[in-house]
């Protein structure tokens, strides 16, 4: 175990480090924790209705089943204080929505699926 001194950003640490022979390092890499899996798919069928910004959803108004046409409002997203609707890019049946209101998303999110 050697020890040495650190400055980060103008504070001194003082760290201990152990050397351990190269049989103990490929374990540890092999035990390292797996990358994250992707998100799941959305569950329905059809296109897709993705979040075009990060940002907060404030009202679903749409539920699965619903029909909806082109240009109705089936979100309000809340991004940098102000808010967006998300519209619906054609006619059709909502087959899922994947997002509740209060939930947090990233650009690209799906919202909901529409067939």
């Amino acid at each position: 175990m050697k020890n040495y001194k650190v400055n980060v950003n103008g504070t001194e640490y003082v760290i201990s480090i152990e050397l351990i022979s190269d049989e103990e390092a490929a374990k540890a890499k092999t035990a390292a924790p797996k990358a994250a899996a992707p998100a799941p798919a959305a569950a329905g069928e059809g296109a897709e209705v993705t979040a075009p910004m990060q940002g907060t959803i404030l009202a679903v108004n749409v539920n699965e089943g619903d029909a909806v046409k082109k240009g109705q409002v089936l979100f309000i997203l809340e991004a940098m204080k102000m808010e967006n609707e998300i519209m619906a890019a054609n006619d059709g049946v909502v087959t899922s929505v994947c997002v509740q209101n209060g939930a947090s998303v990233q650009n690209g999110t799906v919202l909901c699926t529409i067939k």
